[in-house]
């Protein structure tokens, strides 16, 4: 479908049956003896990045043509996908990902330490659900299939119905990338179709599941997940609201700057990223209305734009709609419909006081996904507590402070320690708008912003698809080559509570 437009483009794959499920998931289990090979599989991955790159131009106005996100923006998302491709390939390539430990026998001990050896197998098979959001980043060759397939586990990815033709030529390609290196194409599989989520969490060969989407679609799966005969790990990004609190001294001091920054964070993408802020916590003094001056400025200039399809747009015409009609809402700049196919954006402004105790006002502490966000205002710090008290957890929280605050003067570490465990990644002084692909990076939080701990973003979200398995007293003839005592590839690891790295050994 043309999001721009409404109409249907073409049809390019039919809604996959229980047994096309059955076929991909079987053909992909028995594939994956050949990504045993760390070598091979981080060549795989390279490869995979350097077919998109040659492929970009018709990957982009493909991907364009079906969800109206614009060549800037997904040119870039493209990048940053071959990016996080090749990041992968390097964290196979220095292995430190299977966390090899060897404790050699130790009589000495109480109890005596037998010879053990400890490292990380991959699960299976990974089910993949893709964004809506992200053709490229988090759908087929996001971050959960490029993680999966360097813990040397093939994947099975249900198609998002907003880009079908775009995940058709991308499995296309990452399957190119697999033959050219020996590895059967059905280490990455695609099918398509709602009941194809479902079969594909149930199937008995499936080990894991990556997720990114709504929190209804994702606890269905979730607790399909659970209750298989033998229940899998479900790692699920459902929602997020993203709390952002500014203090009366950030905005004494910037209240412009923070409230131009609002305005581009809530928009950027037409306001449909997972960490959009969707509530901000202002004061509600005189900083606190030049912020919402400013805010108002910036918003009203952003101009209309489209969603990636029109049930979406329909949601959020009447979601914002919802919200604005309670009592003690105001809207500065009202968020809603622009023409039949746009929507505009804004945003809604309420007492703090009104989210600070169970009511009708808890919509507003839901997420809406859309170009607008909730300023709540705030007449005193144990507001601003409360209101953070009755938060779900989320994936980012942040907290604008004045440069004495964030000096280590006022409250800013009581902020810090408040904002915490609400979220996965915590900002000063910025926007959570920008996930950057990095090893320190941790994309996830409390639930319902995820399902599970772990990052679905940076090089730790591998550890996803691995469990640990020791083995003791066994022979080194019997040993993996990852355990054996001369080190034969070169691996990172900790020998008798000491780390060695291979050029030590």
């Amino acid at each position: 479908m043309d999001p721009r437009t409404g109409k249907r483009r073409e049809q390019v794959a039919v809604e996959a049956t229980a047994e096309d499920i059955d076929r991909a998931v079987r053909a992909a289990h028995s594939a994956r003896g050949a990504l045993a090979d760390r070598t091979v599989r981080a060549a795989v991955l390279r490869t995979a990045a350097d077919l998109l790159e040659e492929a970009e131009d018709r990957l982009v106005a493909v991907a364009d043509a079906e969800t109206a996100l614009g060549s800037a923006r997904l040119t870039g998302e493209l990048a940053r996908t071959c990016f996080q491709l090749r990041a992968f390939a390097g964290i196979v390539d220095e292995g430190d990902f299977l966390g090899v430990i060897i404790d050699h026998p130790d009589d000495t001990a109480t109890p005596p330490i037998p010879d053990l050896r400890r490292y990380k197998v991959p699960l299976g098979v990974v089910a993949v659900y893709s964004a809506s959001n992200f053709p490229f980043a988090f759908s087929v060759p996001g971050g959960d299939t490029a993680s999966a397939l360097a813990a040397g586990c093939p994947v099975v990815v249900k198609a998002h119905p907003d880009h079908p033709a775009t995940s058709e030529l991308v499995a296309a390609l990452l399957g190119q990338a697999a033959a050219q290196h020996g590895v059967p194409q059905a280490v990455v599989g695609l099918v398509h179709g709602f009941d194809a989520g479902v079969e594909l969490v149930r199937h008995p060969l499936i080990a894991a599941a990556g997720f990114t989407g709504s929190v209804r679609g994702g606890r269905a799966l979730f607790d399909a997940a659970a209750a298989r005969p033998v229940p899998i790990p479900f790692h699920g990004e459902l929602g997020s609201l993203n709390p952002v609190v500014v203090t009366e001294a950030a905005a004494a001091e910037r209240a412009e700057q923070i409230g131009t920054g609002l305005a581009g964070s809530m928009t950027l993408g037409v306001g449909q990223f997972c960490v959009k802020p969707g509530l901000v916590l202002a004061p509600a003094g005189a900083g606190g209305d030049e912020l919402i001056a400013s805010l108002a400025g910036a918003v009203k200039g952003a101009g209309e734009g489209v969603l990636l399809d029109h049930r979406m747009r329909d949601n959020f015409v009447a979601g914002v709609t919802d919200r604005a009609a309670l009592p003690d809402v105001e809207a500065p700049v009202a968020p809603g419909a622009g023409d039949e196919h746009t929507v505009s954006p804004g945003f809604l402004t309420v007492p703090a006081a009104k989210l600070a105790e169970e009511g009708a006002h808890d919509v507003l502490l839901e997420e809406c996904f859309g170009p607008v966000t909730v300023v709540a205002r705030y007449d005193s710090e144990d507001e601003v507590t409360a209101v953070l008290s009755r938060l779900p957890g989320n994936l980012t929280a942040t907290v604008h402070l004045s440069s004495e605050e964030a000096s280590g003067g006022g409250r800013g570490a009581d902020i810090l320690a408040e904002l915490t465990p609400l979220a996965g990644r915590v900002l000063v002084n910025g926007w959570p708008t920008g996930v950057a692909v990095a090893p320190a990076q941790h994309h996830g939080g409390p639930y319902p912003a995820t399902t599970s701990t772990s990052t679905s973003v940076g090089g730790t979200a591998v550890e996803r698809w691995l469990r640990p398995v020791t083995y003791q007293s066994t022979p080194e003839a019997l040993l993996p080559p990852e355990l054996r005592d001369d080190n034969p590839l070169g691996l990172p690891r900790r020998v008798d509570g000491r780390m060695e790295h291979p050029s030590s050994t």
